[in-house]
């Protein structure tokens, strides 16, 4: 079997720069969980410039089909790679464990950094040898996602938590206060009862939740994500490819959406907590043809 990581990634010789020479890398997401990795991105290469898309008219991905996700994923990689970008960071859990593959297939000219639960990670950390997965329903059900805790999380009670609904949440901007709290209390409930000490964030929106997850858990469990893991692979390639930021930190950030709500923008602003304007991609809404 393929060797499946926290970090999925495939190389690629090719670097389209700016007309600046700094690297593009694009972002995808079904909607604004995927800014919790341009922002770990744009720390950790600060002078990239970063062209973001949230798929906002499929959003959200873990209760759909995987033809559709598989879809929309090819569709949204070729739209970035279209805009001069040569390394695309699949910044969600649900397309990178159901579309990678399909992705490397169709693109191989293309550098893939996929996004999934840091499975691996969690299991070093874990004392109680208890762990629970927040994922979407989607990822939950997946076998990429069991076959990364067969082979990084053997002889650790893994309990994997479908939370449908936390997406939802985030993307109306409700990240704090009693709904938010409600609802992580709904799901971790049981998991918590039975002594996990560690959380894995698998969905990249859940970053967004981050507090009131802890306050829910406690502070005797840790809660993890893949962020910063990601952040430093996509430094590496960076530097792999022979550009250093330096004391550059001219990059800059684009986003686009496929969605039409007037929400958008401030629910961008609000998660990144940077003012920048949300632009509508002209990418056609209805799946592409696999």
């Amino acid at each position: 079997m393929e060797r499946r990581d926290e970090l999925v990634v495939q190389a690629s010789r090719e670097w389209v720069k700016t007309s600046e020479d700094r690297p593009v890398i694009g972002l995808f997401d079904s909607g604004w969980g995927g800014l919790s990795i341009a922002g770990a991105v744009r720390r950790a290469v600060p002078c990239a410039d970063l062209v973001y898309v949230g798929d906002h008219a499929w959003c959200p991905y873990g209760g759909r089909d995987e033809a559709t996700i598989v879809a929309r994923a090819l569709a949204l990689t070729g739209w970035l790679s279209d805009r001069g970008a040569k390394i695309v960071v699949i910044a969600c859990n649900t397309a990178s464990a159901l579309a990678l593959a399909e992705i490397r297939s169709k693109y191989p000219e293309l550098t893939i950094v996929g996004v999934v639960p840091a499975v691996k990670p969690a299991a070093e950390l874990s004392r109680t040898r208890r762990i629970a997965v927040l994922a979407t329903p989607a990822t939950a059900a997946s076998d990429y996602l069991a076959d990364l805790i067969r082979v990084h999380a053997d002889g650790v009670a893994m309990e994997v938590v479908a939370a449908p609904g936390l997406v939802e949440l985030v993307e109306r901007g409700w990240t704090h206060g009693p709904v938010a709290e409600a609802a992580i209390r709904d799901v971790l409930g049981g998991p918590l009862a039975s002594g996990v000490d560690v959380i894995v964030l698998g969905c990249t929106h859940f970053p967004f939740l981050r507090g009131a997850i802890e306050a829910c858990a406690g502070r005797d469990v840790a809660v993890i994500d893949s962020g910063h893991a990601i952040g430093t692979r996509v430094s590496g390639l960076v530097a792999a490819a022979g550009t250093r930021c330096g004391r550059d930190r001219g990059g800059s950030l684009r986003l686009f959406t496929t969605g039409a709500s007037p929400e958008a923008s401030r629910i961008a602003v609000q998660l990144l907590g940077d003012e920048l304007p949300v632009e509508p991609s002209d990418l056609v809404v209805q799946p592409c043809d696999r």
